[in-house]
């Protein structure tokens, strides 16, 4: 049995990061690797509809592929340019047409958590205290559910950043309720932007490209 029979019987058993690698072995292993035979079987292994029809959804398997190894591994970001000691929020909660909850809250302390009553709809501004400007988060948003209080709003961005796609923010009431009597104790306020930001990096830069007045 030849070397490139013993390779083209081993390939299509290696993941794509095995896979990739042999092609930095030799031109005769790039040669080789480089057939979308082996990684079509690689996405097989990812996502099996995708191999379903005659030919890849995109031009090559070998391309598939990177868009997995891409969303698996993210990009490093650099130090963002703000900080939660640079920010504050304005938070303005009703009850119908009634305002029951009014104040600036410190961005180190929403970071950690507040008290807040039960309401039905929220509004929250954020404030940079470098240059005087705000942006709108959420937009007096009713709260979705009667366990945990969910409401959300879309995200408007800076004119500079035209390609972010449609990003929603949430904003959730943590609560006990004694159904015996009926209080609601609220404990806490949590603020997420589901997968788009998931450390305080992440949701600082996000924060960072909103469209600041």
């Amino acid at each position: 049995m030849s070397l490139e029979e013993v390779l083209k019987f081993v390939f299509p058993f290696l993941d794509g990061i095995d896979l990739a690698a042999c092609m930095l072995v030799c031109k005769q292993w790039r040669h080789i690797a480089k057939d979308d035979y082996f990684w079509k079987c690689v996405c097989a292994k990812r996502c099996p509809s995708t191999c379903k029809r005659p030919n890849p959804p995109t031009a090559t398997y070998c391309k598939l592929y990177q868009l997995f190894y891409k969303q698996q591994h993210r990009r490093t970001l650099p130090p963002p340019r703000l900080s939660f000691d640079e920010l504050e929020f304005f938070i303005d909660i009703w009850t119908g047409d009634e305002l029951i909850f009014s104040e600036v809250v410190p961005g180190a302390v929403l970071q950690r958590g507040m008290q807040i009553p039960p309401t039905a709809s929220v509004s929250v501004l954020v404030g940079r205290k470098d240059s005087k400007r705000v942006a709108r988060i959420i937009n007096k948003s009713p709260f979705r559910t009667a366990s945990r209080a969910l409401a959300f709003d879309y995200l408007v961005f800076s004119p500079y950043y035209p390609f972010i796609s449609t990003i929603r923010a949430w904003v959730s009431l943590l609560f006990d309720e004694d159904r015996s009597n009926g209080v609601v104790d609220v404990f806490g306020i949590e603020m997420d932007f589901s997968e788009e930001a998931n450390s305080k990096e992440e949701v600082l830069w996000l924060l960072d490209m909103l469209d600041w007045k």
